[in-house]
């Protein structure tokens, strides 16, 4: 199966980027290559794009999609955690802008192989690298009932999570759960009947919960934005698309954070901790798809856009 995902909000990126011709900009999760595909079209040849990805058949893809453009791309295979060194390694120390879109492609979701999926059968693996030796099913079969169901409750909120922890658990003693098929009958008998009689599949919550634990997504990506901002250029700007709740809020409190990072308390009269702004939240409120969009692509429907432009500090 080729490599194949729908950039979500793609115009609206592309447009909040306020691109540069001659700039240098990292996609730091590349994917199929969408939203670095509208980038380069828009770079002058002293521009630049840097792409890069955890999985071997995006970057093989995006290779292919981007080939065009010549000496503006570079791919590289790693984890947008890693990005600035990774510049570093280049000579790169700063950027015009970046663009993250968080979450599983379509590739990943449709390829039953990958274990993403729980509308088929396959062996549990949801590895955005297969280079790691972890998969889901060391979690599912290694983890704890406790450790269960504290990811299935955060990472999942799922308010089923400790019968299905225990369920788990409970399955294993049998015989070690191999496939997604075993997993999501497991998790069905967890949750009552007519609860499962409306709303979405049973198990899209707690696989969205083993997934994100597995490949560390909250983590790298709190991790990650502070040091991204450092990154941009003056009036540069980083776009993030989130798709759930959890990963939105990251966001939404890291840009507030580098807005206004004073921790002086609310009646002193003047800042005295030195914690000078970074720049400002271009978007008061996340830009989310228009109704053409979802109709168009269904699996935009949770998608958010956040953008922050960097400014360099006032003079005192």
């Amino acid at each position: 199966m080729g490599f194949e995902h729908k950039s979500v909000l793609l115009d609206e990126t592309i447009e909040a980027l306020d691109i540069r011709p001659d700039g240098i900009y990292v996609d730091g999760t590349l994917g199929g290559g969408g939203h670095s595909y509208e980038i380069c079209r828009r770079l002058s040849d002293k521009g630049r794009l840097i792409g890069i990805d955890q999985d071997a058949a995006a970057i093989e893809a995006a290779k292919k999609r981007l080939g065009e453009f010549g000496d503006k791309v570079t791919v590289i295979r790693s984890n947008y955690c890693d990005m600035r060194k990774e510049l570093a390694a280049m000579g790169i120390a700063a950027v015009d802008g970046i663009v993250l879109d968080l979450g599983v492609s379509s590739y990943q979701l449709d390829t039953a192989d990958r274990g993403f999926t729980y509308r088929e059968d396959a062996p549990l693996d949801m590895r955005m690298d297969q280079r790691q030796e972890m998969t889901a099913r060391d979690i599912v079969n290694g983890y704890s009932e406790t450790e269960l169901y504290r990811i299935i409750r955060d990472y999942g909120e799922d308010k089923f999570a400790k019968n299905i922890a225990k369920h788990i658990v409970s399955a294993r003693q049998n015989k070690e759960i191999e496939t997604t098929g075993e997993l999501i009958q497991i998790i069905k008998a967890a949750i009552p009947m007519k609860i499962r009689a409306v709303g979405g599949h049973p198990a899209k919550k707690t696989f969205q919960a083993i997934r994100i634990e597995l490949n560390r997504e909250l983590e790298v990506l709190e991790n990650s934005l502070d040091g991204m901002i450092e990154l941009l250029r003056e009036n540069g700007r980083i776009c993030v698309i989130t798709f759930h709740s959890l990963e939105d809020r990251i966001v939404k409190n890291s840009f507030r954070r580098n807005e206004n990072p004073c921790i002086c308390p609310k009646n002193f009269p003047v800042c005295v901790c030195g914690r000078a702004s970074k720049g400002r939240v271009v978007t008061r409120k996340p830009i989310v798809p228009g109704v053409a969009e979802l109709e168009e692509n269904k699996r935009a429907k949770s998608s958010k856009l956040r953008v922050f432009e960097r400014r360099a500090p006032l003079e005192a």
